[in-house]
């Protein structure tokens, strides 16, 4: 049944490159060139993720250092744009109006 309806069928229902019945693309030796880069490609990273760079016993605590410079870096260009302590003798020293000059 299905043979006699591909073989009576002209053309492909629907839109031809998408859906349950569209048509396939030709495989040309470009993409299976591309693909075969891309395999090799994905092989090499395979290989170097698989080879660490430190032991664990090396990696462990190893940035701790600068991580604390950074964070002291920060740290300090938040406090520059902090403005400087004003203290409440500065604001009323306007009022000191009854001392004299002797004390």
């Amino acid at each position: 049944m299905f043979l006699t309806l591909t073989l009576l069928r002209k053309g492909t229902p629907g839109k031809q490159w998408i859906g349950k019945y569209r048509r396939f693309r030709p495989i040309t030796w470009q993409m299976k060139r591309n693909m075969l880069k891309h395999l090799e490609r994905e092989a090499e990273n395979e290989y170097w993720i698989s080879r660490p760079y430190m032991t664990p016993e090396q990696e462990y605590c190893h940035a701790a250092e600068r991580r604390a410079q950074n964070w002291l870096k920060i740290k300090e260009s938040n406090f520059s744009n902090f403005p400087e302590h004003k203290y409440i003798t500065d604001h009323l020293s306007h009022l000191r109006i009854t001392k004299t000059w002797s004390s």
